[in-house]
């Protein structure tokens, strides 16, 4: 399906991913999970507040939570970067969010009775650390929609033969026996996965190639410099590809296999330009509800046993130890 060539086109992929949103509402009697992902710099924010403002208008109410306010406290990165490697210090890859939080949290607002607030966690950045839980926003009530945003929100692991060789000059300089990278896919392969199968529809923003999101993230620096004249907290061009190249392995295994039910490609300005249903669940427009979602087709470590990335049955994620 192709969207206008102009700015309509956000209102029209809007409206298309709440069309599959409503249905899953209508009688299910719970929160429905929608996940939405997309690399850096291409509008997850924007769009999902976007679609909060959409779905308040057709009378569903939506709560939405960043990825990024899940990162583990510095204090404990700094612990992993000690006990398992040093790159693990820097927030972003899978092994750097607090997943168990993020289910605790997810549930408590899924099972929340009318008037009771749940706190909703809040990572500062400019400090790298997790905010006081007495800056956390809260929301009240049960939300007719859980609306989970980040950058590799249902990311799958990669086949351990992809790991071998490094990427970047980061991986070849810092990670060269690959022990950081088989981490962060070990993370994707278990409680990210486990997290990932309790959401009803997956969406990805798609981008057209990997240079499009280091333009992208240069733009976010840009903008913040001029609102730092002092340069606190802003990335030189070195910092800044360093940083970028932290997530390069992950977002590039995302553009080329999205892991999700429909799929936004975006051009180069973020316009929305097509929607697709990813190999295996272009049924979703044709199915009875609630959602089944298909087994789709991954490549992973031999060695790490794999289920279907989905389930039907809903909040069924282990309990926060």
């Amino acid at each position: 399906m192709a969207f206008p060539a102009d700015v309509s086109a956000f209102d029209a992929a809007d409206a298309l991913i709440c069309d599959r949103i409503a249905p899953l509402c209508a009688g299910a009697g719970r929160s429905i999970l929608v996940g939405l992902s997309g690399p850096q710099g291409s509008g997850k924010t924007t769009t999902a507040a976007r679609l909060q403002t959409t779905l308040g208008a057709r009378g569903l109410t939506c709560a939405v939570l960043s990825l990024d306010d899940f990162y583990l406290t510095r204090g404990e990165r700094v612990q992993l970067a000690a006990t398992v490697h040093p790159l693990l210090a820097t927030r972003g890859v899978p092994g750097t969010h607090d997943v168990a939080m993020m289910a605790a949290t997810l549930r408590t607002l899924a099972t929340a009775l009318p008037g009771q607030t749940t706190r909703l966690p809040f990572f500062d950045k400019a400090s790298d650390d997790r905010a006081a839980q007495d800056d956390w926003p809260a929301f009240e009530g049960r939300p007719d929609v859980i609306l989970l945003e980040g950058w590799c929100v249902g990311a799958a692991p990669q086949d351990a033969g992809a790991l071998s060789s490094p990427i970047n000059d980061l991986e070849a300089a810092e990670d060269a026996d690959a022990a950081w990278r088989t981490y962060v896919n070990d993370q994707l392969a278990g409680s990210y996965h486990a997290f990932f199968a309790g959401f009803d529809l997956l969406v990805a923003l798609t981008a057209p190639s990997f240079a499009c999101v280091y333009a992208w993230r240069a733009q976010q620096e840009a903008a913040l410099r001029l609102s730092s004249p002092d340069g606190a907290h802003v990335m030189s061009e070195a910092q800044l590809a360093r940083f970028i190249a932290h997530y390069e392995r992950t977002t590039r295994s995302m553009i080329t296999r999205p892991q999700a039910d429909l799929c936004i490609d975006i051009a180069t300005d973020r316009r929305p330009i097509r929607a697709r249903w990813v190999a295996n669940t272009a049924s979703l427009s044709t199915r009875t509800m609630p959602l089944e979602p298909k087994p789709r087709p991954l490549m992973v470590r031999a060695n790490v046993p794999w289920t279907s990335p989905r389930s039907s049955a809903r909040f069924n994620w282990p309990e926060p130890g």
